[in-house]
C-alpha cells in the first residue's frame, strides 16, 4: 500500500459541492487528494480532526496583491483566513507590463487609487521587469498561495501611449499595439483583461486614470483579443457600480462579454435596503446580458467591511464637495482651517448637499466611532460614537468630531458605522446570494492598506453562517467562497475536495471560526502602516498539499503556484458558444 503524505482523519467533510457534510478521511499524496474514505492508510503525517471541518481552500476573486506578494509571499492576512488562491490585477490596475519610464507613474497612481503606501511600493520592489511574463516569472515558486493575475488596461495604455494615456483617445495604430501587448501578456499566463471607467479612479494629480480615456472601440478590441486566448476572463468597474448603471453601461458590459465570449464580473455590488431601485437596476444588468447571450456577474461581499476615515491622510472624505482643497493643505494650515467656525459650517453644509452624490454615505459624522487616539485629551474615547461624546459635552456632533481629531494632530482613526447593517438589507443580500449571476467576494486585500481590512471576510462569513444570522447553510457558504469562484475563473482542479484535485485545504473549528479585531501594524517596507486581523479557529491551511498555516500562524512554506491562463485554467465560454 502506497504511503500518503498526509491523512486528515475523522473530520466533517464539506467538499465545496454544496451537498451535505459527511464524515470522511482525506488523504493527500504529492500535492493531490487521493483518498476520500475511511479505510486505514499509512501516512507520514496523520491528523486527528474529530470535531473539525475540512473544506476546500477559499478562492478570493478580487484582490490587489500584485505588489504585496513581492515583499510578503504569504499574502497576509488572507492566508490566515483559509484563502489558498487569489485573483489580482483587478480594476484595470496591474503592475505589468511596464514601460521603461513608467515605474514612477505606476507607483504614484497605485498609491492614490489603491491606497498602497508609496514608501512600500518604492522600497519593497525593484521594478526591473518589463513584460507581463517576466513579472510572473519573478513570482513563480515564491508565494505561499496560488495566484492568478489579470492584465490591467491602465498598464497597457501607459506602456503603449506614455503620458498621452491620460486623457487621450488611442489612435488605430495604438489600439493595434495594445492588442499585441495584451496578446503577449495573455500568452505568458495573464488571466484576462481588467478595466475601469469609474469616476472615482483618479491619479495623484487628480486626472482620470488611463483606462478612463479609452473609447468603446478600444475596449471591445481588447475584449476580442482576450477571447482569442484559452482560459481567460474579464473584470470591470464603472461609475454605475457606485450609483447604479445607465443604459450605456448595461449595454457596454453585455457587448464586452459577447466580444470576448467570456463572463464579465464587476465590482462591487453593495446592497442597501434604502436603495431598492439601485439593487434592482444592478441585477437587471445581468438579466439584460443573459437575454443577449452574454454573462455579467455581480461581485458582492457577504460581510460588511469597515473603512477608516482620516483628516490626516487620504480617505473617502476627500471626495466630499469642497473638502479636498482643505485637506490637501500642509498640516499646520489644515488644522488652522479646521478650527475656523465659518469653514466648519461650510464643510458640513456641502457634505450634506446633493452635490455629494454617492459620497453622502461617508458624511454621517455623528455615527463615526473613534478608533485609535494619540493624545492625553482623547484618552478613553476609543470605541465610542461621536454623538455620545457630543451629548456629554453639550456640543454639536461635527464640532465634537473636529475637536477630537485636532487634539490628535488629525491622526485619530475614525470608523464610520455602516448604514446598511439592518435586517432588511441582510434579507436582500441573502436573496442575491441565491442568484446564479452573483458571486461572493471582493475583499480588495492588498489595497487600501491603512483604510480597510477585507481579507477576513471568509472566516467572518463562516462564523456568521454557523453562529450568527445563519442566512445560508455552512455547505452553501463554503461552496460560495471556494467552488463558485473557481468555476467562474476556470481554475483547473481547484475549489473542491475531490479525488484527483489539488490539495488546497482548510481545517477549522466550527465552534470558533471567525476573525479577530482589526488593528494596525507597521510591518510594510518603509515601516508603513496597514490594518490587519488574525483568524480564529483555523487549525490548518494547505496549498498543493503543503501546510502554510498551523493553528493560526504562517509556517513560512511557499508551495503556491502562479496560475497561468490555459495551463492552469479552463475556458469558461458563454452558453451556446
Amino acid at each position: 500500500m502506497t504511503e500518503l503524505d498526509l491523512l486528515i482523519r475523522g473530520a466533517s467533510l464539506v467538499d465545496g459541492s454544496g451537498e451535505a457534510a459527511r464524515q470522511a478521511d482525506v488523504g493527500v499524496r504529492e500535492g493531490r487528494i487521493v483518498r476520500l474514505d475511511g479505510s486505514a492508510q499509512f501516512a507520514r503525517e496523520t491528523l486527528d480532526a474529530d470535531g473539525l471541518v475540512v473544506a476546500p481552500g477559499f478562492v478570493d476573486p478580487h484582490t490587489h496583491y500584485d505588489a504585496q506578494l513581492g515583499w510578503d509571499p504569504n499574502a497576509s492576512p488572507s492566508n490566515l483566513h483559509g484563502v489558498t488562491s487569489v485573483i489580482g490585477g483587478n480594476c484595470g490596475f496591474s503592475i505589468a507590463p511596464l514601460g521603461e519610464e513608467d515605474a514612477d507613474y505606476m507607483r504614484r497612481m497605485m498609491a492614490v487609487v489603491e491606497g498602497m503606501p508609496l514608501e512600500a511600493l518604492e522600497q519593497g520592489l525593484d521594478w526591473k521587469w518589463r513584460s507581463f511574463g517576466e513579472w510572473l516569472n519573478g513570482l513563480e515558486g515564491a508565494t505561499a498561495v496560488n495566484a492568478a493575475f489579470l492584465v490591467g488596461h491602465c498598464a497597457l495604455r501607459r506602456t503603449v501611449m506614455g503620458a498621452d494615456a491620460v486623457g487621450q483617445e488611442a489612435t488605430p495604430e495604438q489600439i493595434a499595439r495594445m492588442r499585441e501587448l495584451l496578446a503577449e501578456s495573455l500568452a505568458a499566463g495573464g488571466l484576462g483583461l481588467s478595466t475601469s471607467r469609474s469616476f472615482a479612479h483618479n491619479d495623484w494629480e487628480g486626472d482620470p486614470v488611463p483606462s478612463r480615456a479609452a473609447s468603446v472601440e478600444e475596449l471591445l478590441e481588447l475584449c476580442d483579443e482576450t477571447g482569442r486566448h484559452p482560459g481567460t476572463t474579464l473584470e470591470f468597474i464603472t461609475s454605475g457600480c457606485l450609483r447604479g448603471f445607465d443604459e450605456d453601461e448595461v449595454e457596454l458590459m453585455a457587448r464586452m462579454s459577447l466580444a470576448a465570449g467570456r463572463p464579465l464580473n464587476w465590482n462591487v455590488f453593495t446592497i442597501d435596503s434604502t436603495e431598492p431601485e439601485r439593487y434592482a437596476n444592478q441585477l437587471r444588468a445581468s438579466e439584460w446580458a443573459a437575454e443577449r447571450g452574454a454573462r455579467v456577474v455581480a461581485l458582492t461581499m457577504p460581510t460588511l467591511v469597515g473603512m477608516t476615515m482620516s483628516f490626516y491622510s487620504y480617505s473617502p472624505i476627500y471626495h466630499l464637495p469642497g473638502w479636498k482643497a482643505v485637506l490637501e493643505q500642509p498640516l499646520d494650515e489644515r488644522m488652522a482651517a479646521l478650527r475656523d467656525p465659518s469653514l466648519r459650517r461650510t464643510l458640513l453644509e456641502r457634505a450634506h448637499s446633493p452635490e455629494a452624490g454617492v459620497f453622502l454615505r461617508v458624511a454621517d459624522f455623528s455615527n463615526f466611532r473613534i478608533g485609535e487616539t494619540f493624545s492625553e485629551e482623547n484618552r478613553g474615547l476609543r470605541g465610542r460614537l461621536v454623538r455620545e461624546i457630543a451629548a456629554e459635552r453639550g456640543a454639536e456632533d461635527f464640532d465634537t468630531l473636529l475637536d477630537i481629531v485636532l487634539a490628535d494632530g488629525l491622526r485619530t482613526v475614525l470608523w464610520p458605522q455602516p448604514p446598511d447593517d439592518d435586517e432588511a438589507s441582510w434579507k436582500m443580500r441573502a436573496a442575491a446570494w441565491e442568484r446564479p449571476d452573483t458571486l461572493l467576494g471582493g475583499s480588495d486585500a492588498g489595497a487600501h492598506l491603512d483604510r480597510m481590512c477585507g481579507a477576513p471576510y471568509t472566516t467572518e462569513f463562516l462564523g456568521d453562517c454557523l453562529r450568527g444570522r445563519r442566512l445560508i447553510s455552512l455547505e452553501k457558504a463554503v461552496q460560495a467562497i471556494s467552488d463558485a469562484p473557481a468555476r467562474l475563473f476556470g481554475l483547473r482542479e481547484r475549489g473542491r475536495v475531490a479525488e484527483g484535485y489539488c490539495a488546497d485545504l482548510v481545517l477549522f473549528d466550527p465552534e470558533t471560526v471567525g476573525a479577530g479585531e482589526v488593528h494596525s501594524r507597521n510591518d510594510l517596507p518603509g515601516n508603513s502602516e496597514r490594518l490587519f486581523a488574525e483568524s480564529r479557529g483555523i487549525e490548518g491551511v494547505w496549498v498543493n498539499g503543503t501546510r502554510i498555516v498551523r493553528e493560526g500562524t504562517a509556517t513560512g512554506a511557499l508551495p503556491g503556484r502562479i496560475l497561468r491562463s490555459g495551463r492552469d485554467t479552463d475556458t469558461v465560454a458563454l452558453e451556446g458558444r
